[in-house]
């Protein structure tokens, strides 16, 4: 969904990442936003007025009381032809006081009184966002109806290192289609899993396997940008959910399957992790040592969440992904029409697992589509508009 002619307004609140706000200001333009700065008086010891109004090409606004209707009813009036009112950074203040509903500035009186959507961006330091009073006000904007782009961990200008740092511009640029409700999936509940899994055999060995976790993070991306409610059940990676985006954090596929047995039902479930086809018997609850001896164990299967949730009674549209070492397009056809999917997505494995790139073939009831190598997202995104134009 284009952002073309799409009224914004990007409130602006105290903190460091003020200054990345200004690239925000800059890239919603450049995507054919309408867009209305306003700042609280926080805000403007980091950044300036000018700066706004500069990439804007309008006045910004950061007064209750200098007001430049003829009413003084901006905070009545701002929000009643926008279209999203984001919050790019929210500091932890701010979220406080909206989560209380607080309405003692410009800003946080036009979010009390808005009638469009509202987003935020949080970025504070680290220890803030971990604060139990952070955590119950986010729970509270939650519930609210607030969507929250981020945070994610990385350095901060604190020095230290955690979550609490704002989503880089671009990223929270790439979610705001989906917030905006024009997507192709807009309206519908995505379900997806991501990344391996690990099997335990003693307290400090399992079994894994190489996936990174990154293509099913991308279809995750790729949903959420086209308008979906997104939860990704996600195995051991080390990546961060893309904006908007709902994290589960499993372990095991055994895991894994309760947790996708709880979100149903959704309209699409898309299984990208590499679930793991065996488990041990029994695990060990103390380290097995090393012995010259041969190591016997014994691997029982694990449950097929792609089959368990496509023979449900009530079952979303289903997509496979099938990784193989050979003969992809005998294997991956045999198991889309064994699980009775309609759609899969077939790559060979070594020349995917670990990479940023890869080369997909999407199998359905038509055939083959073959998609040239490109990077994760972009294949993730030809995979979402195909599964929209196949529910549609």
């Amino acid at each position: 969904m284009s952002l073309h002619h799409k009224k914004v307004i990007l409130g602006v609140s105290g903190g460091i990442a003020a200054y990345k706000a200004a690239e925000l200001c800059r890239l919603l333009v450049k995507a054919g936003a309408d867009v209305q700065v306003v700042m609280t008086a926080a805000a403007q010891q980091f950044v300036t007025t000018l700066t706004f109004q500069a990439l804007s090409g309008k006045p910004v606004l950061a007064s209750l009381w200098n007001a430049a209707t003829a009413d003084g009813m901006e905070h009545i009036h701002l929000s009643r032809n926008a279209d999203l009112l984001l919050v790019a950074p929210a500091s932890a203040d701010f979220m406080a006081r909206l989560a209380h509903g607080r309405a003692d500035d410009l800003l946080s009186t036009l979010c009390l009184a808005r009638t469009c959507r509202l987003a935020l961006a949080p970025a504070m330091n680290r220890e803030m966002w971990a604060a139990g009073a952070t955590q119950r006000n986010a729970a509270q904007l939650r519930a609210d109806g607030v969507s929250l782009l981020g945070p994610v961990a990385g350095a901060q200008a604190c020095g230290e290192t955690g979550p609490g740092r704002m989503l880089e511009p671009a990223e929270i640029l790439n979610a705001l289609p989906g917030l905006l409700g024009g997507g192709a999936l807009a309206g519908k509940r995505v379900l997806i899993t991501a990344g391996p899994t690990f099997e335990a055999i003693d307290p400090v060995r399992g079994l894994t396997n190489l996936s990174s976790g990154k293509m099913g993070y991308a279809v995750a991306q790729a949903a959420a940008e086209a308008g979906a409610e997104v939860c990704l059940v996600s195995g051991p990676t080390c990546l961060t959910p893309p904006a908007g985006v709902r994290r589960i954090e499993v372990t095991s596929a055994e895991a894994m399957y309760r947790a996708v047995m709880a979100e149903l039902p959704s309209a699409v479930f898309i299984a990208v992790a590499a679930v793991a086809d065996y488990r041990v018997d029994a695990v060990q609850q103390h380290k097995i040592k090393k012995s010259a001896t041969t190591l016997n164990l014994t691997l029982i299967p694990n449950p097929d969440i792609l089959a368990s949730v496509a023979a449900l009674p009530d079952a979303p549209f289903c997509v496979g992904f099938a990784a193989e070492t050979e003969a992809l397009a005998r294997y991956a056809e045999a198991k889309r029409v064994r699980k009775k999917l309609p759609l899969l997505a077939g790559n060979l494995a070594q020349a995917t697992l670990g990479q940023d790139t890869a080369e997909l073939i999407l199998f359905d009831d038509q055939g083959q589509h073959r998609l040239p190598r490109a990077d994760k997202l972009t294949q993730a995104r030809h995979l979402i508009r195909h599964l929209a134009s196949l529910m549609n």
